[in-house]
């Protein structure tokens, strides 16, 4: 079959399963290319399939020598229908680590459910015995918490409604934009959805069931941003969530056997997701072309290995005064973000090709899916049933 892709509004329906390795590979290539790092040795991932969690999973064994056992969530393909590019980019992923020489698994299923995590600890059981190190990397929009009630996340403001400009990358349009506040029960559904209460309950269970290390290291991730977007992160309803994740960092911190427990504060990346989400697109492509041109734009990989090599696999974990590791540095540097200020004034639809990065951004995304990367014959049959290795 040809795979094309096929973009409804901001969301690619197709991914291609040869764009897919290729990018994995190249991942894979850059980590290669760096120094290696003292680290873990039995890594977990939590959300392994796209984005940071991939991108984790493949420093932690390109970068560490790790052993790795993904979780994702992802759909394989059927006759007609393409699979999701998480479920490409694990195929690709465990074929590549295997040939490697290095243990590659993975469990697909919800994360977030009690099963999911009886499954994960008999692999461990079976294969391992005790897991060093647990990346937990999931962003869902929704989740079955273990009281049987599904709650709900949203995007929206704390308090009063938040006015400002935005973008249609489909037509370059800038127009002004009102996000309107959370109410109580959509801030606790949030909370609980993008909270840490499920990250808990995996250090929970990991630990009595005995195959937590003695002195093993966890991390979440998440995002602050700059003051042009607290509205709707820091300070909305995402940022209300984000404050209980910190809460549970330091609630987990020492608590099973010297756990070291931190979250990651991640730089701006594009995603599916962010394209629809007010106000972000804009400053996206703004960030995009500044820190290009300063050279200091990282990509995920680049992030996550630094992330490694850098912070968290160090004696003694850098961080601020708020216990975060702030891998957000580079795009929160004055000189990036003063420069965001000044052109946010000025931007408009006539200007906006010069002043931002938009074609890098569509570059992004599309890649995402497996498309547009050089090398890839794209007119080719693909065989869009390919299956992961250990799922097979």
């Amino acid at each position: 079959m040809v795979v094309e892709p096929r973009v409804k509004g901001f969301i690619c329906t197709t991914a291609h399963p040869d764009g897919c390795k290729a990018a994995v590979q190249a991942q894979i290539d850059y980590v290669k290319s760096q120094p290696k790092t003292e680290g873990p040795k039995h890594v977990l991932v939590v959300g392994a399939s796209m984005g940071y969690g991939l991108a984790s999973r493949i420093a932690a064994a390109y970068s560490c020598g790790a052993d790795t056992i993904g979780v994702i969530f992802d759909k394989p393909g059927k006759e007609k229908r393409t699979a999701s590019a998480g479920w490409y980019n694990t195929a690709a992923f465990e074929e590549i680590a295997t040939a490697d020489g290095l243990y590659a698994k993975s469990v697909n299923g919800d994360a977030n459910a009690q099963e999911i995590k009886e499954e994960v600890i008999r692999l461990i059981e079976k294969d391992w015995g005790k897991v060093d190190m647990v990346i937990y990397s999931v962003a869902a929009p929704r989740r079955k918490a273990p009281d049987g009630v599904t709650y709900r996340s949203v995007l929206k403001t704390t308090g009063k409604p938040y006015t400002n400009q935005t973008i249609d990358l489909m037509t370059s349009e800038i127009s002004e934009v009102t996000i309107e506040p959370a109410t109580e029960e959509e801030i606790l559904g949030t909370v609980k959805v993008m909270g840490g209460e499920d990250w808990k309950l995996w250090m929970q269970a990991l630990s009595e069931a005995g195959v937590l290390a003695d002195g093993a290291k966890t991390v979440a991730y998440s995002y602050i941003g700059p003051e042009l977007t607290h509205p709707i992160y820091f300070d909305g309803s995402i940022g209300q969530a984000k404050k209980d994740l910190y809460k549970a960092a330091d609630e987990l911190n020492g608590k099973y056997n010297g756990l070291e427990a931190y979250v990651s504060v991640n730089k701006a990346v594009v995603t599916q997701s962010s394209a629809a989400i007010p106000i972000v697109p804009l400053y996206m492509s703004l960030l995009l072309k500044i820190m290009k041109e300063k050279g200091l734009h990282e990509d995920c990989i680049r992030q996550m290995y630094r992330l490694l090599h850098d912070r968290l696999c160090k004696d003694d974990v850098p961080t601020d005064e708020n216990r975060l590791i702030r891998m957000d540095d580079y795009e929160m540097k004055p000189e990036v973000q003063d420069e965001i200020a000044r052109l946010w004034k000025t931007v408009n639809k006539d200007n906006i090709k010069e002043l931002g990065d938009i074609e890098g951004y569509w570059q992004d995304f599309y890649e995402i899916f497996g498309f547009k990367i050089d090398g890839v014959d794209y007119s080719a049959d693909v065989d869009i049933q390919k299956g992961i290795p250990s799922l097979s």
